[in-house]
Protein backbone atom coordinates (compact mmCIF):
# COMPACT_ATOMS: atom_id res chain seq x y z
CA UNK A 1 0.00 0.00 0.00
CA UNK A 2 2.95 2.51 1.11
CA UNK A 3 4.63 1.88 -2.31
CA UNK A 4 1.56 2.18 -4.38
CA UNK A 5 0.68 5.75 -2.69
CA UNK A 6 4.63 6.86 -2.99
CA UNK A 7 4.14 6.07 -6.96
CA UNK A 8 1.38 8.20 -6.99
CA UNK A 9 2.78 10.54 -4.89
CA UNK A 10 6.18 10.87 -7.22
CA UNK A 11 3.95 10.95 -9.96
CA UNK A 12 1.64 13.99 -8.87
CA UNK A 13 4.38 15.66 -7.07
CA UNK A 14 6.59 15.85 -10.89
CA UNK A 15 3.35 16.63 -12.37
CA UNK A 16 3.26 19.79 -9.71
CA UNK A 17 6.58 20.49 -10.41
CA UNK A 18 6.66 21.23 -14.26
CA UNK A 19 3.50 23.73 -13.54
CA UNK A 20 4.37 27.25 -14.49
CA UNK A 21 4.57 29.76 -11.33
CA UNK A 22 1.07 31.83 -10.85
CA UNK A 23 1.71 35.27 -12.14
CA UNK A 24 2.64 37.46 -8.88
CA UNK A 25 2.15 41.28 -9.01
CA UNK A 26 3.85 43.37 -11.72
CA UNK A 27 4.40 44.12 -14.80
CA UNK A 28 7.61 40.79 -15.16
CA UNK A 29 5.03 38.11 -13.98
CA UNK A 30 7.48 35.26 -13.43
CA UNK A 31 10.91 37.55 -14.06
CA UNK A 32 11.93 35.24 -17.13
CA UNK A 33 12.38 32.49 -14.96
CA UNK A 34 9.64 29.71 -15.75
CA UNK A 35 11.46 28.87 -19.44
CA UNK A 36 9.43 25.64 -19.82
CA UNK A 37 6.66 24.67 -21.77
CA UNK A 38 3.35 25.13 -20.00
CA UNK A 39 1.70 23.08 -18.19
CA UNK A 40 -1.65 22.53 -16.19
CA UNK A 41 -0.65 25.55 -12.73
CA UNK A 42 -2.16 22.51 -9.82
CA UNK A 43 -1.25 22.17 -6.61
CA UNK A 44 -0.85 18.22 -5.65
CA UNK A 45 -3.40 17.25 -3.45
CA UNK A 46 -1.66 15.60 -1.18
CA UNK A 47 -0.30 18.77 -0.34
CA UNK A 48 -1.23 20.17 3.39
CA UNK A 49 -1.14 23.40 4.85
CA UNK A 50 -0.70 23.44 8.57
CA UNK A 51 1.36 26.91 9.10
CA UNK A 52 -0.85 29.44 9.85
CA UNK A 53 -0.95 33.15 7.65
CA UNK A 54 -1.36 36.25 9.22
CA UNK A 55 -1.70 39.39 7.28
CA UNK A 56 -2.22 41.79 10.13
CA UNK A 57 0.24 40.59 12.67
CA UNK A 58 1.81 42.65 15.08
CA UNK A 59 5.27 42.66 16.61
CA UNK A 60 3.69 41.94 20.26
CA UNK A 61 1.36 39.06 18.96
CA UNK A 62 4.55 37.91 16.76
CA UNK A 63 6.72 37.95 20.20
CA UNK A 64 4.05 36.60 22.12
CA UNK A 65 2.79 33.29 20.09
CA UNK A 66 5.38 32.78 17.31
CA UNK A 67 8.56 34.09 18.00
CA UNK A 68 9.89 30.85 20.23
CA UNK A 69 7.10 28.35 19.88
CA UNK A 70 6.28 27.96 16.01
CA UNK A 71 6.69 28.85 12.35
CA UNK A 72 4.04 31.18 10.60
CA UNK A 73 3.72 33.07 7.41
CA UNK A 74 3.84 36.86 6.99
CA UNK A 75 1.62 38.28 4.21
CA UNK A 76 1.29 41.94 3.07
CA UNK A 77 3.78 43.50 5.83
CA UNK A 78 6.78 44.83 3.53
CA UNK A 79 6.44 45.82 0.04
CA UNK A 80 9.10 44.53 -2.44
CA UNK A 81 8.03 45.34 -5.67
CA UNK A 82 11.36 47.41 -6.34
CA UNK A 83 13.56 44.14 -5.01
CA UNK A 84 11.45 41.75 -7.16
CA UNK A 85 11.64 43.57 -10.68
CA UNK A 86 15.18 43.97 -9.94
CA UNK A 87 15.62 39.79 -9.53
CA UNK A 88 14.11 39.15 -12.73
CA UNK A 89 16.58 36.59 -14.96
CA UNK A 90 17.45 39.58 -17.57
CA UNK A 91 17.97 41.70 -14.76
CA UNK A 92 20.47 39.71 -12.74
CA UNK A 93 22.42 38.29 -15.71
CA UNK A 94 22.58 42.09 -16.85
CA UNK A 95 23.78 43.23 -13.31
CA UNK A 96 26.02 40.20 -12.11
CA UNK A 97 26.27 37.77 -14.88
CA UNK A 98 29.93 37.62 -14.69
CA UNK A 99 30.21 37.48 -10.93
CA UNK A 100 31.72 34.37 -9.81
CA UNK A 101 29.31 32.50 -7.08
CA UNK A 102 30.09 29.81 -4.81
CA UNK A 103 27.44 27.06 -4.94
CA UNK A 104 26.80 24.53 -1.93
CA UNK A 105 26.14 20.45 -2.03
CA UNK A 106 22.21 20.25 -1.50
CA UNK A 107 23.06 17.88 1.99
CA UNK A 108 22.85 18.57 5.26
CA UNK A 109 26.17 19.26 5.87
CA UNK A 110 27.07 20.85 2.52
CA UNK A 111 30.49 19.41 2.51
CA UNK A 112 31.39 20.77 -0.88
CA UNK A 113 32.05 24.37 -2.54
CA UNK A 114 32.08 24.86 -5.80
CA UNK A 115 32.81 28.49 -7.69
CA UNK A 116 31.01 29.29 -10.96
CA UNK A 117 30.19 32.01 -13.27
CA UNK A 118 26.29 33.56 -11.89
CA UNK A 119 25.75 33.21 -15.89
CA UNK A 120 26.84 30.01 -16.60
CA UNK A 121 24.76 28.49 -13.11
CA UNK A 122 21.92 30.37 -14.32
CA UNK A 123 21.78 28.64 -17.57
CA UNK A 124 22.62 25.44 -16.30
CA UNK A 125 19.45 25.21 -14.30
CA UNK A 126 17.46 22.10 -14.78
CA UNK A 127 14.31 20.00 -12.73
CA UNK A 128 16.23 18.18 -10.27
CA UNK A 129 16.49 14.10 -10.85
CA UNK A 130 15.09 12.04 -8.18
CA UNK A 131 17.82 9.55 -7.96
CA UNK A 132 20.75 12.10 -7.71
CA UNK A 133 22.38 12.24 -4.38
CA UNK A 134 22.68 15.77 -2.52
CA UNK A 135 26.61 15.56 -2.80
CA UNK A 136 26.24 15.63 -6.37
CA UNK A 137 23.12 18.51 -6.45
CA UNK A 138 24.81 22.65 -6.37
CA UNK A 139 22.85 25.33 -5.13
CA UNK A 140 23.16 28.31 -4.85
CA UNK A 141 21.66 29.80 -1.61
CA UNK A 142 23.85 31.48 1.37
CA UNK A 143 27.60 32.16 -0.18
CA UNK A 144 26.88 35.62 -1.08
CA UNK A 145 29.66 38.53 -1.72
CA UNK A 146 28.12 41.34 -0.52
CA UNK A 147 30.62 43.86 -1.56
CA UNK A 148 29.87 42.48 -5.00
CA UNK A 149 26.23 42.49 -4.39
CA UNK A 150 25.29 45.21 -2.23
CA UNK A 151 23.67 47.10 -5.11
CA UNK A 152 21.12 44.29 -5.18
CA UNK A 153 20.82 43.72 -1.32
CA UNK A 154 20.06 47.69 -0.40
CA UNK A 155 16.94 47.26 -2.12
CA UNK A 156 15.59 44.08 -0.10
CA UNK A 157 13.23 45.44 2.72
CA UNK A 158 13.15 43.23 5.53
CA UNK A 159 10.51 41.73 7.67
CA UNK A 160 10.11 44.03 10.30
CA UNK A 161 10.50 41.95 13.10
CA UNK A 162 13.33 41.22 14.98
CA UNK A 163 14.14 39.14 18.12
CA UNK A 164 16.58 41.08 20.82
CA UNK A 165 20.01 40.22 20.83
CA UNK A 166 20.13 39.20 17.25
CA UNK A 167 21.66 40.65 14.52
CA UNK A 168 20.20 40.05 10.41
CA UNK A 169 21.83 38.40 8.02
CA UNK A 170 20.87 38.07 4.54
CA UNK A 171 21.17 34.91 2.47
CA UNK A 172 20.66 35.39 -1.56
CA UNK A 173 19.20 31.88 -3.11
CA UNK A 174 18.13 30.45 -6.93
CA UNK A 175 17.35 27.16 -7.93
CA UNK A 176 15.63 25.10 -10.33
CA UNK A 177 12.60 23.18 -9.92
CA UNK A 178 12.44 20.11 -8.12
CA UNK A 179 15.39 21.64 -6.16
CA UNK A 180 15.74 21.92 -2.70
CA UNK A 181 17.84 21.20 1.09
CA UNK A 182 17.12 18.28 3.11
CA UNK A 183 16.38 18.35 6.71
CA UNK A 184 18.58 20.81 8.97
CA UNK A 185 18.60 23.13 12.15
CA UNK A 186 19.90 26.64 12.87
CA UNK A 187 18.95 29.97 14.59
CA UNK A 188 15.74 31.87 14.03
CA UNK A 189 15.09 33.89 10.70
CA UNK A 190 12.61 34.65 8.03
CA UNK A 191 12.39 33.47 4.55
CA UNK A 192 11.14 35.17 1.67
CA UNK A 193 9.89 33.82 -1.88
CA UNK A 194 10.50 36.35 -4.74
CA UNK A 195 9.56 34.44 -7.78
CA UNK A 196 8.15 30.62 -7.83
CA UNK A 197 7.13 28.34 -5.26
CA UNK A 198 8.92 26.74 -2.28
CA UNK A 199 7.87 24.35 0.08
CA UNK A 200 8.76 23.27 3.74
CA UNK A 201 8.73 21.03 6.19
CA UNK A 202 9.18 21.64 9.58
CA UNK A 203 9.43 19.69 13.00
CA UNK A 204 9.98 21.22 16.46
CA UNK A 205 13.65 20.49 18.15
CA UNK A 206 12.63 17.86 19.90
CA UNK A 207 11.30 15.69 16.76
CA UNK A 208 14.31 14.94 15.27
CA UNK A 209 13.06 13.69 11.52
CA UNK A 210 12.96 10.25 9.74
CA UNK A 211 15.48 11.37 7.00
CA UNK A 212 18.99 10.46 4.87
CA UNK A 213 21.75 13.44 5.08
CA UNK A 214 22.75 12.51 1.37
CA UNK A 215 19.59 12.39 -0.02
CA UNK A 216 17.43 14.97 -1.71
CA UNK A 217 14.18 16.31 -0.59
CA UNK A 218 12.34 15.20 -3.51
CA UNK A 219 13.97 11.50 -2.44
CA UNK A 220 12.34 11.81 1.33
CA UNK A 221 9.00 13.12 -0.35
CA UNK A 222 8.89 10.15 -2.93
CA UNK A 223 10.86 7.40 -0.53
CA UNK A 224 9.69 8.29 2.98
CA UNK A 225 6.96 11.19 3.58
CA UNK A 226 4.08 9.05 2.14
CA UNK A 227 4.87 5.80 4.59
CA UNK A 228 4.68 8.58 7.86
CA UNK A 229 1.98 8.19 9.88
CA UNK A 230 -0.27 11.18 10.47
CA UNK A 231 0.98 11.74 13.62
CA UNK A 232 4.78 11.55 12.62
CA UNK A 233 3.90 14.24 9.45
CA UNK A 234 5.84 17.52 9.44
CA UNK A 235 4.04 20.76 9.65
CA UNK A 236 4.30 22.09 5.79
CA UNK A 237 3.10 24.81 3.66
CA UNK A 238 4.00 26.30 0.46
CA UNK A 239 5.31 29.71 0.03
CA UNK A 240 4.17 31.91 -2.75
CA UNK A 241 6.11 34.52 -4.28
CA UNK A 242 5.77 37.54 -1.77
CA UNK A 243 5.27 35.68 1.11
CA UNK A 244 7.75 34.93 4.06
CA UNK A 245 7.88 32.05 6.61
CA UNK A 246 9.18 32.59 9.83
CA UNK A 247 10.97 29.66 11.67
CA UNK A 248 12.09 30.02 15.31
CA UNK A 249 15.06 28.63 16.56
CA UNK A 250 16.42 24.89 15.73
CA UNK A 251 13.49 24.03 14.15
CA UNK A 252 13.93 21.38 11.60
CA UNK A 253 13.24 21.94 7.86
CA UNK A 254 13.73 20.95 4.60
CA UNK A 255 12.80 22.87 1.39
CA UNK A 256 11.51 21.84 -2.05
CA UNK A 257 11.35 24.35 -4.96
CA UNK A 258 8.46 23.75 -7.04
CA UNK A 259 9.28 25.92 -9.99
CA UNK A 260 12.56 27.82 -10.28
CA UNK A 261 12.26 30.31 -7.50
CA UNK A 262 14.41 32.91 -6.57
CA UNK A 263 14.07 33.72 -2.50
CA UNK A 264 15.91 35.72 0.07
CA UNK A 265 16.60 34.77 3.87
CA UNK A 266 17.09 36.73 6.99
CA UNK A 267 18.79 34.58 9.24
CA UNK A 268 18.47 36.03 12.99
CA UNK A 269 21.55 35.42 14.93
Amino acid sequence: MARRRGHSLLLLVLWTLTAPARPGPGEEGDGGWQRRGAAPAAVAEEERCTVERRADLSYAEFVQHYAFSRPVILQGLTDNSRFRALCSRKRLLASFGDNVIRLSTANTYSYQKVDLLFQEYVEQLHPQDPTSLGNNTLYFFGDNNFTEWASLFRHYVPPPFGLLGTTPAYSFGIAGTGSGVPFHWHGPGFSEVIYGRKRWFLYPPEKTPEFHPNKTTLAWLQDTYPALAPSARPLECTIQAGEVLYFPDRWWHATLNLDTSVFISTFLS
